[in-house]
């Protein structure tokens, strides 16, 4: 089923993404995992939207900052973690990147974003594109199962949630939608860093409900 929604979003990456590059869709535990990130949208910052990659095309391969998140929230173990930060981007290879996204299986966690459109760049898309994502989105949520969802900045939260949100006046409230838990999270890289430690005290929380 996931292999069905993966082949549209490779087609969309054409209409919305760089032409250049591959689309990056998803990794984790894709069957009832303990929680969901759902991030915006993926950067050629990830080696895997080479189209030379020939691995698996997950969130966040060959980055680091958001790996810190992981590590602190236990969504990663010391060892994996400590090689994350001692690896230039680069240097990930296929099989690390198995063994990073095992990793985060095993701690039930599933990783993705809205649209999976890759940028050359950290742009900001426009709302249109991500509602152009939202069915597919929902569809493949269906088929994973997520006990609970975390939605990170405002743009996404919003889209997703259809209702004008600021994560800053909703910090740990669960939202009830569309047969899932959904909670509001900062973004928590790119311009968010500063906000990181917030996002990690209330995903702590998320987790420990």
């Amino acid at each position: 089923m996931l292999e069905k929604i993966e082949k549209e979003y490779k087609r969309m990456q054409k209409k919305y993404g760089d032409s250049n590059l591959d689309s990056i869709t998803f990794g984790g535990c894709k069957t009832n995992p303990d929680i969901c990130f759902v991030f915006m949208n993926p950067t050629g910052r990830n080696i895997t939207a080479s189209k030379e990659w020939k691995g698996q095309k997950a969130p966040w391969i060959g980055t680091k900052n958001v790996w810190n998140l992981f590590y602190e929230i236990g969504a990663i173990d010391t060892e994996i973690y400590e090689e994350i930060r001692n690896k230039k981007g680069k240097d990930w290879t296929v099989e690390f990147a198995d063994e990073v996204y095992n990793n985060v299986e095993k701690h039930k966690v599933y990783i993705t974003n809205l649209a999976k459109c890759t940028q050359s760049d950290a742009r900001a898309l426009k709302d249109e594109v991500f509602l152009e994502y939202l069915d597919l989105f929902f569809k493949e949520i269906n088929i994973v199962k997520p006990k609970k969802i975390v939605l990170f900045g405002n743009q996404v939260s919003s889209i997703v949630l259809n209702q004008k949100i600021s994560v800053s006046t909703v910090r740990k409230q669960e939202f009830n939608y569309k047969g899932f838990l959904f909670y509001s999270v900062y973004y928590p890289v790119g311009n968010g860093f500063f906000n990181i430690d917030k996002a990690i005290e209330d995903i702590k929380y998320i987790m420990s409900k």
